[in-house]
């Protein structure tokens, strides 16, 4: 997937920006992200606009951090699959992912 198909114009406009959910105590997962041959998923809660993101990551452990969309889009699946966006992903409150 190019980077235009992983965020729309319509994704891009619903990520807040890095650090302005800090004070919320259950912020909104906006998006989630996989590759369809690995069990690892992504999910995001704030962007920088370019290429950082801070999210929730669910993977050998569930946990918030910073992972970037370059990196995503550089790496495969276990069967060399693409990373995709969750299109019927809805946007809920991270305490629904926990």
């Amino acid at each position: 997937m190019t980077r235009e198909e992983l965020l729309p114009t319509n994704v891009l406009s619903s990520l807040p920006p890095l650090g302005s959910t800090d004070e919320q105590p259950d912020p909104i997962v906006q998006v989630k992200f996989f590759f369809p041959d690995f069990s690892w998923t992504w999910y995001a809660i704030e962007f920088d606009g370019d290429d950082l993101f801070y999210g929730f990551v669910d993977g050998f452990e569930k946990e918030l951090g910073y992972f970037r969309l370059s990196e995503l889009m550089e790496n495969r699946g276990k069967l060399g699959l693409e990373i995709e966006r969750d299109f019927w992903f809805t946007p809920c409150p991270l305490s629904a992912l926990r």
